[in-house]
């Protein structure tokens, strides 16, 4: 993008003298002559087509104009600044990333050090709330704060809902499916998982990571979409989020329903087994969220495009 921007020199000159409200104090810290300051000013006053100071007897104070320029034109130097000082320091900043506990522990940590491997400048700190989640009726709130853009630290979310984040860039990453789980040494008490109707003789773990019926595959549907009956899908052990269900499923204690793509690496290791091939998606989906001032910064450009393709495997 092309910039047509007044001189440097004059934008500097302006900025000092805006501030101190003094040619002489400007002249001291840019070491130049009031002179010379003086003449920057009227370059970039003639430039511009207005005038930017009053010049009093023993004085200067600046106009409407002059008033409303200096706030913007100090926070660009100081995102001037700030990139001159980051391209000594070598790094790419800091990056905070919001995410649902399961996602994060389950999905997000495994794969961290891939992308360490390939931005070591950047420092990530993860923070994991179940705030993360979309609530039934409930407006989704976004642990991210106002945008500094003299703050190298940039931060976004990954969040489990429906994707409707007015004011924020959003990426889909996937859709998850609920698949039933458990320990290839599990208990068979009555008789083995041969088919969906032998589940009778089992415990079911219940994954309530979405609080509001309805919003989230579970036994009953589960059931009813392998045409069983005559079981009831209420009974078994309830967890408040997919981590406790998978580690109870783990443990040899039931067959939880959970979503796949956080038990993908415990299959493929053979710590749990996928007795039945039928699935259900939900309806809600991961989506990376961040506001639109911080989506093109390096970190988040690096680890947006890091995390989709992770999530496109």
């Amino acid at each position: 993008m092309a910039y047509r921007l007044p001189p440097l020199p004059a934008l500097r000159a302006f900025e000092a003298a805006a501030r101190h409200l003094s040619f002489k104090q400007a002249a001291e810290e840019l070491h130049v002559t009031p002179a010379a300051i003086s003449q920057q000013i009227r370059l970039l006053e003639d430039y511009l087509g207005l005038p930017l100071f009053r010049r009093l007897t023993r004085a200067i104070e600046l106009t409407p104009q002059g008033a409303a320029m200096l706030p913007k034109l100090r926070e660009g130097f100081d995102c001037l600044a700030l990139a001159v000082d980051r391209s000594r320091q070598g790094g790419d900043g800091s990056l905070t990333i919001h995410a649902p506990p399961s996602f994060a522990s389950r999905w997000l940590v495994p794969r961290l050090p891939r992308f360490g491997a390939l931005h070591p400048g950047i420092a990530l700190r993860l923070s994991s709330v179940a705030d993360n989640v979309d609530r039934q009726g409930e407006a989704a709130v976004l642990d991210l704060r106002p945008v500094d853009p003299r703050s190298a630290a940039s931060e976004l979310a990954i969040r489990y809902g429906t994707g409707n984040y007015p004011g924020q860039r959003v990426e889909k990453m996937f859709v998850p499916d609920y698949v039933p789980v458990c320990s290839p040494r599990l208990p068979t008490p009555a008789r083995p998982l041969a088919t969906p109707a032998d589940l009778a003789g089992h415990v079911l773990i219940h994954d309530e990571t979405i609080a509001d019926q309805g919003l989230q595959p579970d036994w009953t549907q589960w059931l009813a979409l392998a045409g069983i009956g005559g079981i009831d899908a209420r009974r078994g052990l309830r967890f408040s989020n997919a981590i406790m269900a998978v580690e109870a499923a783990l443990d040899g204690q039931g067959v939880a329903l959970v979503p796949l793509p956080l038990v993908e690496a415990d299959i493929a290791a053979g710590r749990l087994c996928q007795p039945f091939a039928l699935s259900m998606p939900s309806p809600y989906a991961y989506y990376l969220v961040m506001p639109e001032a911080m989506a093109e910064r390096p970190a988040v450009a690096a680890f947006s495009a890091w995390i989709l393709a992770e999530s496109g495997r």
